[in-house]
């Protein structure tokens, strides 16, 4: 009899990395033989689901509520009983074997994670990010990376204004934080926690989390959707969201020191200070906008190199993968979960954080690397991605989790 999982996330579409794991997580257990059943919020761009009956309203923040509109939705963000209710109906007519939850903070909530321990279901929860330990999601400040809220201390959120520098958000937030670990919504409720890397495990540990608890397991790239170039651009490229901790000021700065060209892909709230800043530097600047599919690869196999240049925790970044996938080495920060998916001088190369001048040396030196070498770097990226970071791997390693579990 084949088994049924019970998969949770806010959104059931695709709108961002969180969103793709959690697709692709059912693809391949369904493929595998799994029944799998989504949980997530009614959303007018969601996939077609014949279990949407028992999907909670939409909380969209990005849209214009009145004063009374959000006053009604803040006791949702911080502990939704619909969603507790909806849960609650769902396991009692299907009873999953398994959960499994991705993204649930400030829509569906941590609610429904007490009755799935109270119903027996074993329920897992990947971190794409540190909300567990972070109320701000990316221990990242106005002055840069932060740890205030270490050993408790979350009332930092609202004294820094953290949540987009808004002071009743920030302590919207503080609430919503306090509350859950007060009641001991993951501590208490959650099996086991996935982390895409193996830096965000140690400094989980670090902040208090019981590391018997948490499991590391990497995301993944379906090397069948990218395809391999044997030709060499000249123009080194990045391509994600445009915002302050992807550290897109330094690799601006960096292409102008290093006199090389640079692709930009992406759209976000930095766009115009880049653009501008690039004009006062001089840089060879191309902004690409929002490309995907065919198109963006097609501008990764005409680059040299991608670089990340970030300033924050990255978890496990998929552009890492993903550049690989297409055989292009990458050029990243040394922070967060970046260092361990670059092995240096055969993968690519990794430089220190928000350091301008490093950045510059490491274009200079992948400029004037023989073609041959870069080639050479980006088939090694590709092995590396078919050997460890395959649909297979990350199938066979959630499988006997949910093995263990069960």
């Amino acid at each position: 009899m084949n088994k049924t999982l019970l998969s949770i996330n806010n959104y059931y579409y695709m709108r961002g990395g969180a969103e793709a794991v959690f697709l692709r997580h059912n693809s391949l257990f369904e493929g595998a033989g799994w029944g799998v059943i989504p949980f997530a919020m009614r959303h007018e761009k969601n996939l077609s689901s014949p279990w949407e009956k028992y999907f909670i309203q939409e909380i969209e923040f990005g849209n214009d509520y009145s004063f009374l509109e959000k006053a009604a939705r803040a006791p949702k963000v911080i502990y939704s009983l619909e969603a507790k209710r909806g849960i609650g109906r769902l396991i009692q007519d299907q009873r999953p074997e398994i959960a499994h939850a991705h993204n649930v903070y400030h829509h569906i909530s941590p609610s429904i994670f007490g009755v799935l321990k109270r119903a027996g279901i074993p329920t897992l929860l990947t971190l794409h990010d540190l909300k567990i330990a972070c109320p701000a999601y990316q221990m990242l400040a106005s002055d840069g990376v932060c740890e205030r809220c270490k050993h408790g201390r979350i009332s930092n959120v609202i004294r820094h204004r953290c949540i987009k520098n808004s002071l009743s958000l920030s302590t919207l937030i503080f609430f919503e934080t306090w509350v859950h670990r007060l009641l001991g919504c993951y501590r208490d409720n959650i099996s086991r926690f996935i982390v895409p890397s193996r830096f965000y495990r140690e400094k989980l540990v670090e902040w208090g989390m019981d590391r018997e608890k948490i499991v590391y397991i990497p995301n993944f790239a379906d090397i069948s959707s990218f395809s391999p170039c044997a030709r060499v651009g000249k123009r080194f490229v990045y391509f994600g969201r445009l915002a302050r901790e992807k550290g897109l000021e330094t690799l601006v700065e960096a292409a102008a020191l290093a006199g090389v060209p640079l692709t930009i892909v992406g759209t976000g709230p930095q766009e115009e200070a880049l653009r501008n800043l690039a004009s006062m530097r001089g840089a060879d600047i191309d902004f690409a906008g929002y490309q995907k599919g065919a198109a963006l690869h097609e501008l990764i196999h005409d680059s040299r190199a991608v670089v990340l240049a970030s300033e924050w925790y990255e978890n496990a970044p998929m552009s890492i993968l993903e550049a690989y996938a297409l055989t292009r080495p990458v050029i990243g920060a040394d922070i967060g979960g970046i260092p361990e998916l670059i092995r240096r001088g055969e993968t690519g190369d990794v430089f220190e954080a928000g350091n301008a001048q490093a950045l510059a040396a490491a274009l200079e030196e992948f400029s004037r690397m023989p073609d041959p070498d870069i080639v050479s770097m980006g088939r090694e990226g590709r092995k590396w991605v078919e050997e460890e970071f395959s649909s297979r791997r990350y199938l066979d390693r959630v499988s006997s989790l949910y093995t263990q579990l069960l």
